[in-house]
């Protein structure tokens, strides 16, 4: 066993050895990457819009990290602090395009703060718990043609009495300083407000294009609301609005059945179950021309659906079937249909002995990707299709005196939480506060609070939205974590 272990330490040690006295292109690093893009891509959590937008953001974060590691002389690296969901590998599968499952995945978080490809790669993959085995496959021409090249671009390493006598500062020290501090607010605003300023003044003509756009078709087509379910730059959003706008133009006559709709740009077309009009946003004209087309069978549907959801309601005792977008995958009309018969069918054959309005004033909502039920903070149930109904009787007896009582601070919580949204834009002369769908009221709640304490003058114009990490955005807007230090 000895023998063993002390060959696969050496072995280890090999590898680490080879890798370290290699350099990597840009190109190798992305084919290097390939096993932990396919692990944490967006595409894949589209059942998941909360994880799917925190992984978006990691990513450009992480970009941007790779994009800077490439830039010439470029000296100025800071600690990278990122989160992504990572999905569950199968246990026994050998293929990679296939080893992952679509039941579960984990959240991972690391700080990135080396200063070459190679090692930023590593850090990733070993972060994420994935194989680099792969990294020493890679193309022979990433290594140096002669050993004498490889030691003159070796940096030099200066013996410590060198920074004390010339008073030039260690860079090995300034790392290691910059590792045991953690960010804070105030340092992080010092760093990137000006960067943050000036993507903010260049996005401030699309920003009015955007609002007119958007106020020109809502009044057109007389629609309830315009919206977007992903964080497009204002370029994009733009782009999609000229679109819709063409649309109108060429054959008006289609879109007459849209009065007091809701139109989401998203990645398919179609009708969700919020009965709001989806238009994909890589689909044609013709794509969209259909949709509207079809609205007077998909308004029958939304009919049909409205319906079940009132049996399922009579036959738990009066509780409310809702969906909440926020909170729910976005599921097309269809697919939500589907959903509810099959839960209907499941209860109607089990005879759940529910008095009849016994749980009225109570909510639920559907879920198919879990399969244990809870309770909300905002005092939904949250139901599993799957869940046995002996376990959701028992469940929803247990926790319906709870339920209500959150019911109940669900409104001073959303009062609260407006309050202090409407005070802190006001206290930092804030263009615009928001948050992210993933951050609860609760935190939020503590977040605004926490700001209103503080002296933030940096703040003055902006747009400031309450995240879990801190990164600027495309166009100018600050995101910080709502458990800021």
């Amino acid at each position: 066993t000895f023998y063993y272990f002390t060959r696969l330490c050496l072995e280890k040690i090999l590898l680490q050895c080879v890798l370290q006295s290699r350099t990597l292109s840009g190109a190798d690093a992305i084919n290097a990457l390939r096993p932990f893009y396919f692990a944490v891509h967006p595409d894949f959590f589209g059942q998941y819009p909360k994880e799917r937008e925190v992984n978006e953001n990691s990513l450009k974060r992480l970009n941007g990290y790779l994009e800077n590691l490439q830039k010439p002389g470029f000296r100025s690296f800071k600690p990278t602090q990122l989160t992504f969901y990572v999905r569950e590998r199968e246990p026994n599968s050998s293929n990679v395009q296939e080893s992952f499952s679509a039941s579960g995945f984990r959240a991972v978080s690391f700080t990135l703060h080396t200063r070459d490809l190679l090692s930023t790669v590593l850090d990733i993959l070993n972060s994420c718990s994935l194989s680099t085995e792969h990294i020493q496959s890679l193309n022979a021409s990433t290594q140096p043609h002669k050993e004498e090249k490889s030691t003159l671009n070796r940096p030099i390493k200066w013996d410590k009495t060198y920074y004390s006598f010339t008073g030039f500062k260690d860079p090995e020290e300034e790392l290691e300083q910059a590792q045991r501090v953690e960010t804070t607010l105030i340092s992080w605003l010092d760093d990137n407000e000006a960067s943050a300023v000036k993507k903010l003044k260049k996005s401030l003509p699309l920003r009015k294009e955007l609002e007119r756009l958007k106020f020109e078709l809502s009044h057109q087509l007389q629609l309830s609301d315009i919206r977007w379910q992903r964080s497009w730059g204002i370029a994009h959003r733009c782009s999609q609005l000229h679109s819709l706008g063409r649309l109108v133009q060429q054959r008006p006559e289609v879109l007459k059945n849209v009065k007091g709709r809701t139109v989401v740009f998203t990645d398919r077309s179609g009708m969700s179950a919020a009965g709001h009009i989806m238009l994909g946003t890589m689909d044609v004209h013709h794509h969209w021309t259909k949709i509207f087309e079809r609205l007077p069978n998909y308004y029958k549907l939304q009919k049909r659906l409205l319906l079940l959801e009132d049996r399922i309601s009579q036959l738990l005792g009066g509780i409310q079937v809702i969906y909440i977008e926020e909170l729910q995958p976005l599921l097309t009309l269809e697919e939500y249909y589907e959903t509810l018969d099959s839960f209907y069918n499941k209860l109607r054959d089990s005879r759940l002995p529910f008095h009849p309005r016994s749980l009225r004033g109570l909510q639920m909502i559907l879920e198919s990707d879990r399969y244990a039920p809870s309770l909300h903070e905002f005092g939904h149930f949250m139901i599993p299709t799957v869940c046995d109904p002996a376990t959701l009787q028992w469940f929803i007896f247990a926790k319906a005196q709870e339920a209500r009582e959150n019911l109940k601070r669900k409104e001073e919580m959303m009062v609260a939480e407006k309050e202090l949204i409407d005070a802190s834009t006001e206290r930092f002369s804030l263009d615009r506060l928001y948050k992210e769908p993933s951050v609860s009221s609760a935190q939020m709640i503590e977040c605004c609070k926490r700001l209103l304490e503080e002296s933030l003058p940096y703040l003055q114009g902006m747009h400031l939205c309450i995240s879990h990490f801190y990164s600027v955005l495309q166009d100018g807007d600050l995101c910080i974590p709502w458990n800021w230090k």
